[in-house]
Formats: C-alpha cells, structure tokens, sequence
C-alpha cells in the first residue's frame, strides 16, 4: 500500500478484537467498517445499516474496539432514527420523481376557467398562462387603479407555488402567479384589486379588507374561488 492510501476492513474481514461490538452491531442490522487513514483522532460516521469508523494508523485494534464500545449505545439509539432520515429522503426523491414524470404527460388544463382544446405539457401550460397574463395585465391595471385609488409602478408576472399575488409596497411592485389564467377572469381581477389594496394598508386589517369591499363588493366569490384551488396548485394564500 502506498503512502496516503487507506485501509478499509468491513465486518467479515476484523480482528477478534471487534468481536464483540461487532455481534452487537450485526444484532441490530447494522454492519462495521473500519478504515485507517492519516487522521489525529478516531472518527464515526453512522449510515443507514453502517457505522464507518475512521482511526490513524497508529492506534491498535484494542484501542479503536474500546472507543467503539464507548460509543456503542450511542450507535443503537440513534440508528433507528438515521434510518426514518434515510427512508423519507428516499420518498421525498421518488415524489418529486413522479412529479417531473408526470409534468412531461399531456394534460387537460384550463384557461380563463375553460378547457383547452388540446393537451399541453406543464411547460407548455406555464408558457400559455404566461402568454395570456400578459396580454390582460395591462387593460386591467388600468380599469382597477382609477377605481382602487392606487398605481403601481410595475406589473409582473412570476411562478409562484405559495401566494397568487404579492405587492412591494416600498417599490410600488406587484407581482401576478402565473398560474391565475387557469381560473376565470375575475380571480385575476380580484388579486389586482388585493394588492392594490395593499397600497392603501399593508396589513389585512379590517381597513385594508373593508377597501377591498368597496373598490370590488362581489370580491369574495372570487377569493373563495382561489382559495377551494389551493391543494392542486398549492398556493396558500395572497399576500
């Protein structure tokens, strides 16, 4: 072995001086791995059914054996807890796998509350909303600011997983969730009329909701619209 290589013994391969760590270990499905490296001290690294121990080439077996008993009941308490970690970051990945299988599929989906004739991939769903938004945003900024009583400086449009709508209120920007033209018009409407509202109290105080009544008296309806949608877009509210 070359200078800076390691040495990696698993289980099967110890000295009897790991004997008895290792049947504890093996008891509960856990295997040893013992590796020397040019390290100061003796290192340990629980895996899911592994514990990797990392010793300098000068320590004997006894030694390292002595220090992993130290640690043993360290290792059997928290290997069930390392492997619930492992499982749900497993489950977490082969979610988000489906999911970006299933954005590829075709799709029915929705425009201004009605379905589209064809079938549309999300990305190709995301570039309709976006191409649809942006031709609307600007006729109906200008018939709610004169009405509402507030301007914004900007308009723009954003995927948003979490908010259909959010308002800077220092820079006078609002942003619109692309994912609006999937519902009627008036939602889009009614999260104009939200973040302008903002402009005039920056709060959901009962100021803020009562200006939202007057500039938009039907306003409910449409918020209760988007908030009954929430679970298959997963935004949860509008700032």
């Amino acid at each position: 072995m070359s200078v800076g290589q390691s040495a990696k013994v698993s289980s099967q391969a110890l000295p009897k001086a790991y004997q008895l760590v290792c049947e504890r270990l093996s008891a509960d499905g856990i295997r040893l791995e013992v590796t020397r490296k040019r390290v100061k001290n003796i290192n340990f690294r629980l895996k899911p059914n592994l514990l990797v121990v990392s010793a300098p080439k000068s320590i004997s077996d006894a030694h390292i054996a002595a220090a992993l008993t130290r640690r043993l009941n360290w290792v059997l308490t928290h290997h069930p807890k390392v492997l619930i970690a492992y499982q749900n970051s497993q489950q977490i990945q082969q979610d988000n796998q489906q999911q970006t299988s299933s954005s590829m599929d075709p799709q029915i989906v929705k425009l201004w509350g009605k379905p589209v004739d064809e079938l549309l991939t999300e990305s190709q769903r995301l570039k309709l909303y976006r191409q649809a938004l942006g031709e609307v945003m600007p006729a109906l900024f200008a018939k709610w600011q004169p009405i509402v009583g507030q301007s914004a400086s900007e308009q723009r449009i954003k995927k948003m997983s979490t908010r259909w709508g959010s308002c800077n209120i220092r820079a006078r920007r609002i942003w619109l969730s692309v994912y609006l033209p999937a519902y009627p018009l008036e939602c889009t409407e009614y999260v104009i009329v939200h973040e302008l509202c903002h402009l005039h109290h920056a709060n959901h105080s009962a100021k803020f909701w009562s200006e939202v009544k007057s500039a938009m008296p039907d306003y409910k309806r449409w918020h209760d619209m988007l908030a009954g949608k929430r679970s298959l877009l997963k935004p949860s509210d509008i700032d």
